[in-house]
């Protein structure tokens, strides 16, 4: 199993900058307008898969694993077309979740194939997909895997229920990091940002979709279900901080950099960051707060009038199996959605991948994973005027 390089690909997790078209877009759904609206009769084109031994699969950047010597190939998709027989033409395409809605929905609002068989967005971006009628139903009958192996924490999101449309691709939590040595403490819960000693050497996410759980879930809140008022009552706490002198900045993952400099003692960060982070400094923790941490995802789903469905389908279940799974997570180091990989990567003979199954932000073990939990998403209709709050505290 190849190991990952050394610098995160966890860019992909942008802030939503803008209210931007897409969220217009949203608003107009949230207010009864669906002009963009697909009714199901209308999802599926001809499949011919069974002839056309193909697909066309959208990622982000250094989101698969990669040959040591040849960057180039991949081993994993190598093996799936050894053993299918289908190719798969990979792109690496999505450098922002805004930034890809706006290049494929066009074709989806007016009811044309977008080119791709197969897509992978954040969760919070899935849901607008769910709920517009973008994306296909699957076929679990044709992944077994899937059914069987799936993480439990993440089989029936709010937007998506028993994940019928979307299948997590890779996972990961938000919570805090902090330098133990530098600080000289530790940090157990999500209000100890707010200390004395950490006065303008702490950071926010600046994105609303990546900050809000995390400190809800500071204020007691189940994020499963969580409120305007829980909302409100979070930007009144983060404008007070800032008001104090408290927050540093806003910062997508920038904050890697302020951390490694020590600029800013103690941030929310993502889970996958800091994994790489330690391997050059292991003062650097990260900690799921004692009041819970949100666990995230980013899932594959099928557009509408893609001619592929079933050698997609088929690629998704292969990912599911704990052999191939553990690979991948070798390479990208995110919370693994299989957790029978673990068994894996124990019993892999290089010791430091054999390592990697002991790491909890790959594999959290139990007592971490009862203070995970995925968070409500922002639905259409809250999320112009939660965007124009967020926005005016982050800066924006």
């Amino acid at each position: 199993m190849a190991l990952p390089p050394s610098n995160s690909p966890l860019s992909r997790r942008n802030a939503l900058r803008t209210l931007g078209a897409s969220a217009l877009l949203g608003g107009l759904v949230g207010c009864g307008v669906r002009p963009a609206y697909v009714s199901p009769d209308d999802r599926a084109a001809t499949d011919v898969s069974a002839t056309d031994r193909r697909l066309t699969w959208a990622n982000w950047p250094l989101y698969i694993d990669t040959d040591d010597e040849d960057t180039t190939r991949r081993p994993s998709l190598e093996g799936f077309r050894k053993r299918t027989g289908i190719s798969v033409e990979y792109v690496e395409e999505i450098n922002d979740n805004d930034e890809f809605f706006g290049k494929i929905s066009p074709a989806l609002m007016n009811h044309q194939r977008t080119g791709r068989d197969l897509v992978v967005i954040s969760d919070w971006m899935c849901a607008r997909f769910v709920r517009l009628g973008w994306v296909q139903e699957m076929d679990r009958a044709r992944q077994p895997n899937v059914t069987k192996y799936l993480d439990p924490l993440l089989r029936s999101p709010a937007f998506d229920p028993g994940r019928k449309f979307t299948v997590p691709w890779q996972s990961g939590i938000t919570g805090i990091a902090y330098n133990r040595r530098r600080l000289g403490r530790d940090i157990r819960g999500v209000s100890e940002l707010w200390a004395g000693d950490l006065k303008g050497r702490v950071t926010l996410l600046s994105g609303l979709d990546e900050a809000f759980a995390l400190l809800m879930q500071g204020n007691g809140v189940d994020i499963t279900r969580w409120t305007a008022d829980d909302f409100h009552t979070v930007c009144d706490q983060v404008e007070e901080q800032v008001r104090k002198g408290q927050i540093r900045r806003f910062t997508g993952n920038d904050y890697i950099k302020d951390l490694s400099s020590g600029d800013v003692l103690a941030c929310q960060a993502y889970s996958g960051d800091v994994i790489q982070l330690q391997a050059d400094d292991p003062d650097i923790r990260f900690v799921v707060p004692e009041e819970g941490a949100e666990l995230w995802s980013e899932s594959l789903m099928i557009p509408n009038l893609a001619r592929h469905k079933a050698n997609a389908e088929r690629l998704i279940d292969y990912y599911y199996e704990p052999e191939v799974a553990a690979e991948l997570a070798a390479w990208v180091n995110y919370v693994c959605p299989v957790p029978a990989a673990q068994d894996v990567l124990a019993s892999a003979k290089d010791q430091e991948t054999a390592a990697l199954a002991e790491d909890p932000l790959i594999f959290p073990d139990p007592a971490m994973r009862r203070r995970l939990a995925v968070a409500r998403d922002i639905t259409s209709g809250e999320r112009a005027g939660f965007a124009k709050r967020w926005n005016s505290i982050a800066g924006w």
